[in-house]
């Protein structure tokens, strides 16, 4: 399957945002903004060949005007991998984000993950949700400037504001406010959904919800008119309201099936099978967010990735 992204949709004056053809694992919004002078870039896309295209279709709105900076909401490959198109660019993240390179899988460890799991259930979900990407030429780029707090740029006339936040998606999660535009990018600390496009379930591999609860909150007292998620439609600030109520609905359940002694995996069954949100899909990635809200319970650490992807790949075989 070849991936090839939309059109640019303009969000304001010298504001673009390039999101790709359809949901999924890996499928991330980007933004671009945009001056007389330079680019920036609001995250990348996962593989070469999509950064290639979001590339080409930067140079039609800035011509020979460079793309300096990228400002990197997390992370997670499918937001930082596609920086390697720009070298020499200032790649800008959150301390923290810096430090979760540190247990990122790289591209090629991702790559042989899904070589080993072969034609296993684990090895048939990765290659049908990963395979299509293309990492065969990728270098992953760590970031060069990073920042605790709140950190302000300037493109030409337009202000960014960079915020950085606790551990809710990530351990190093950032927004990106432009304050003159009404626009925030979210990164992953929100899935959009709307009844004209619906989205995926919420992954959360840090936690605990309440984090992401309060940072959506923090994004609403923004006053900010569009909201971009990491994935998924764009909001509006009810739509943004409507995605806490999810998280809230999810913390609510997970934790009264803690106090139950339900399993973390069949607490997610369960969560499932309510269908309180039936429009959404891939509800396997209920078992990593549920689970990081039990690890935040138990004082447990994170589960290996393979081991928490087998359950995930599982997961799904049963409810295929």
């Amino acid at each position: 399957m070849v991936l090839t992204p939309s059109n640019l949709r303009v969000l304001g004056d010298g504001l673009y945002l390039w999101n790709p053809p359809e949901r999924g694992w890996g499928l991330a919004n980007c933004g671009l903004v945009t001056s007389a002078a330079e680019g920036l870039w609001i995250d990348t896309p996962y593989d070469r060949p999509m950064a290639e295209a979001f590339l080409a279709a930067s140079r039609e709105v800035l011509g020979d005007a460079p793309i300096g900076r990228i400002a990197v909401t997390h992370a997670n490959g499918d937001h930082l991998w596609g920086a390697d198109v720009l070298p020499g660019a200032e790649v800008i993240a959150t301390r923290e984000a810096r430090h979760h390179l540190e247990i990122e899988p790289t591209p090629q460890q991702l790559s042989g993950l899904i070589e080993a799991a072969g034609d296993s259930p684990l090895g048939a979900y990765l290659a049908r949700h990963f395979g299509h990407f293309d990492w065969s030429s990728t270098r992953v780029v760590a970031p060069t400037t990073v920042f605790e707090g709140e950190l302000e740029l300037t493109v030409g006339a337009h202000t960014v504001v960079l915020t950085s936040l606790p551990p809710a998606h990530t351990a190093g999660d950032m927004t990106v406010h432009l304050p003159e535009h009404g626009v925030v990018f979210t990164g992953d600390i929100v899935f959009g959904t709307t009844p004209e496009s619906p989205g995926d379930h919420a992954i959360h591999w840090a936690g605990p919800l309440a984090n992401v609860i309060a940072a959506c909150e923090r994004v609403l007292a923004t006053g900010a008119e569009t909201i971009v998620p990491g994935h998924g439609p764009v909001l509006d600030p009810d739509g943004l309201r409507d995605h806490i109520d999810y998280l809230a609905h999810l913390r609510e359940r997970a934790h009264a099936l803690h106090a139950r002694g339900v399993s973390a995996l069949d607490a997610a069954r369960e969560v499932a099978d309510e269908a309180r949100r039936p429009e959404l899909a891939l509800a396997e990635r209920l078992v990593v967010t549920v689970g990081s809200e039990y690890r935040h319970l138990d004082g447990t650490p994170p589960l290996p990735l393979a081991q928490v992807m087998e359950d995930v790949a599982a997961f799904a075989a049963e409810r295929a």
